[in-house]
């Protein structure tokens, strides 16, 4: 069973992505707070990370999905990490140039993110 990570702050996309991919048949761990990734990702050894390019930390303060996924890629063991960003503004040239596996641009059909998953995990 593969095994999907979820890096995303809007806590009710979580439980509905959850479900979503535990009913597809995958394992899904998530990142509540992002200061965490890389130990979470060390921990997990998800076969792929599904990054919102926006995301908001408990503190209020935005954090720049580009930039853990810059963290996430000098990372000496999981630095090979397939990762998928996704955002409701079309970035899938800037997420390719910054080392992203794959762009899916919300709001997105549950099929086609599966689809793409399947693709990227493969």
């Amino acid at each position: 069973m593969a095994k999907v990570l979820l890096i995303e702050d809007d806590d009710i996309m979580v439980d509905l992505l959850t479900t979503l991919l535990q009913i597809e048949g995958f394992e899904v761990a998530s990142v509540r707070e992002q200061d965490d990734t890389l130990d979470i990702i060390r921990r997990e050894a998800p076969d792929v990370v599904l990054l919102d390019v926006h995301l908001r930390s408990q503190t209020g303060q935005d954090v720049d999905g580009f930039e853990l996924l810059k963290r996430i890629r000098s990372d000496e063991k999981y630095g090979a990490a397939k990762v998928i960003m996704s955002s409701g503004i079309d970035f899938q040239e800037k997420c390719q140039q910054a080392g992203a596996n794959a762009f899916i641009l919300k709001p997105y059909m549950p099929n086609a993110l599966i689809a793409l998953i399947k693709q990227t995990i493969n």
